[in-house]
């Protein structure tokens, strides 16, 4: 019974670790019908062959009769070892056929992949408790179902197969050799013909069955989305520890940048910007630092100690603070407010030093 817990489709990864474990889709009906079907659409084929093949062991054996003087062992073991080959030389073709499209198709269901870990000893297997349960599963219901209607079906075409050839068998014996070869011949046709059109019905039922047992022994549940997503993606736990750990070092780098500053625009607490504008290097005035709150508090406590000039402009700071990255040059459409304010702050610099 599958667990009420797992009620999400799986995953990729998820599916791709099933295979490896063995545990593949497929339908076993799905090969036996395709072998049919090969069988008779072979058996069409080599019908000429087959007829003439079977006409030539029939009226060989039917007329051997007439000039054996005597049945002994080595007589018995010739006539079996003949018919073995006859029999083998006629149906071989169609059984090779049948033969090579089960390997194909069971290979196209699993993908030609082959796991280990089916013939690996489980003692899990071993449990009566787990056996019980694997008897009474609706897996079994439904094989058992599935195995009744094959053998119904396989039952209606041999019985009414047989009985069509038994109530026009007698006629056969005052019949023509070749006659009697089309007889047999078309019979055989007919009962795999239907057996065909019988087992591609159960096997296209089959298909749907096992695809969606398949889907539900593979769901997953919330909890297995989660352990999956960790394994990918890492624990967000641990990744936000390190994003936090990034965050306090990129704010340690900036605000050790703060000295550089030539100006602090602020906003007058809650928002301050860094600038630095050197006429020999920097083509326009860049942020060296910016902050909101507690982080312009900051900017402001290491500007007062290294005695940076700080303006209060609070459109300007917001507008900084928005629309230009750390480490970043101003845009042109601030050169005129900033050339204003690098103007006041080289006059403070002047004055200074007189």
């Amino acid at each position: 019974m599958a667990d009420s817990s797992k009620t999400e489709k799986a995953t990729p990864k998820k599916r791709e670790d099933e295979r490896k474990k063995g545990n593949i889709f497929q339908s076993a009906d799905v090969v036996s019908a395709l072998s049919i079907l090969v069988l008779f659409l072979t058996l069409r084929m080599t019908l000429p062959y087959f007829y003439t093949s079977f006409k030539t062991f029939l009226t060989r054996y039917f007329g051997y009769g007439k000039t054996m003087q005597s049945i002994t062992i080595q007589s018995a073991s010739d006539v079996g070892r003949d018919c073995m080959t006859a029999l083998f030389t006629m149906a071989g073709p169609a059984l090779l056929a049948s033969v090579a499209i089960a390997i194909v198709g069971t290979g196209l269901q699993t993908r030609f992949k082959f796991s280990h870990e089916q013939l690996k000893v489980k003692f899990s297997r071993l449990s009566p408790i787990q056996g019980i349960r694997r008897m009474f599963s609706l897996r079994s219901v439904a094989e058992l179902v599935k195995s009744l209607i094959k053998i119904a079906v396989l039952f209606y075409v041999l019985y009414s197969a047989f009985r069509n050839i038994t109530n026009s068998f007698t006629k056969l014996m005052y019949e023509d050799v070749m006659q009697a070869v089309v007889f047999i011949l078309q019979s055989i046709m007919d009962i795999v013909l239907q057996l065909s059109i019988a087992f591609i019905g159960i096997a296209a039922l089959d298909y749907l069955y096992q695809w969606w047992e398949y889907e539900r022994s593979i769901r997953m549940s919330k909890q297995d989305l989660k352990e999956e997503y960790k394994q990918l993606e890492g624990d967000p736990l641990v990744k936000g520890q390190i994003r936090e750990r990034q965050r306090k070092v990129s704010m340690q780098r900036m605000m050790q940048q703060v000295p550089t500053a030539d100006v602090i625009v602020r906003n007058p607490t809650h928002f301050a910007v860094a600038l630095r504008y050197d006429i020999e290097k920097d083509p326009a005035p860049v942020v060296v630092a910016k902050g909101q709150d507690y982080t312009a508090l900051r900017i402001v406590e290491i500007a007062e100690r290294c005695h940076i000039p700080m303006t209060e402009n609070k459109p300007l700071a917001r507008a900084l603070y928005r629309d230009v990255k750390v480490n970043s040059q101003v845009p042109s459409q601030y050169y005129v407010v900033l050339a204003q304010i690098m103007a006041w702050v080289y006059s403070m610099k002047r004055s200074s030093r007189s």
